[in-house]
């Protein structure tokens, strides 16, 4: 995607939807002793979460799994919502999109995998991490730096915000409340 026009459709941008297993974790599925599943976040989503909340966007998850541990997790960091259990995610955005009064314009989401592919298309900005699968990367509007699990939320706040002008607004709030202990 050309330069104007990706920042064309950043400045649009109110809503980020986020999948989970994959993009928030590096989509490793790991077993303790006793057989508990274990998945490894990254604080850097955290502090895109914040900043980009900060800036007035509101930021959400869809996953599949119906998970404790993804619930706290997405409970720890603020994000305004999460949709688990999700078997069609394109019916969720469209439930979103009504309930929200947004439309599919003002929506950026990032997905890694074939599950997200219905998506492809159907929001204002498709982001995919760097390991994604090769469909994915080969149709989306931006392929981030990094990988699933390396802090995608904290890249796509850098490139929405420096769009919309408001990128040095959020940080200088963000360490000013960091004094009060941050969501990471």
């Amino acid at each position: 995607m050309k330069k104007n026009d990706l920042e064309k459709k950043c400045k649009g941008i109110r809503l980020v939807i986020s999948d989970v297993d994959g993009v928030l974790t590096d989509g490793g599925m790991y077993y303790g002793e006793n057989g508990d599943e274990l998945k490894k976040f990254n604080v850097r989503d955290g502090v895109g979460v914040v900043l980009l909340q900060l800036a007035g966007l509101k930021v959400g998850a869809f996953t599949g799994e119906n998970t404790q541990m993804v619930e706290r997790r997405m409970q720890k960091i603020g994000m305004d919502f999460l949709f688990s259990n999700v078997k069609d995610k394109s019916a969720c955005l469209d439930e979103l999109m009504k309930t929200n009064n947004i439309s599919a314009d003002q929506i950026a989401y990032v997905g890694d995998e074939i599950n997200d592919y219905c998506l492809l298309g159907k929001v204002g900005l498709f982001f995919t991490v760097a390991d994604a699968n090769p469909d994915i990367i080969s149709k989306a509007d931006v392929v981030l730096e990094c990988k699933g699990g390396q802090g995608a939320l904290r890249e796509i706040a850098r490139v929405l915000l420096t769009a919309q002008g408001k990128l040095q607004s959020a940080l200088d709030l963000y360490v000013k409340n960091s004094k009060d202990g941050n969501k990471s």
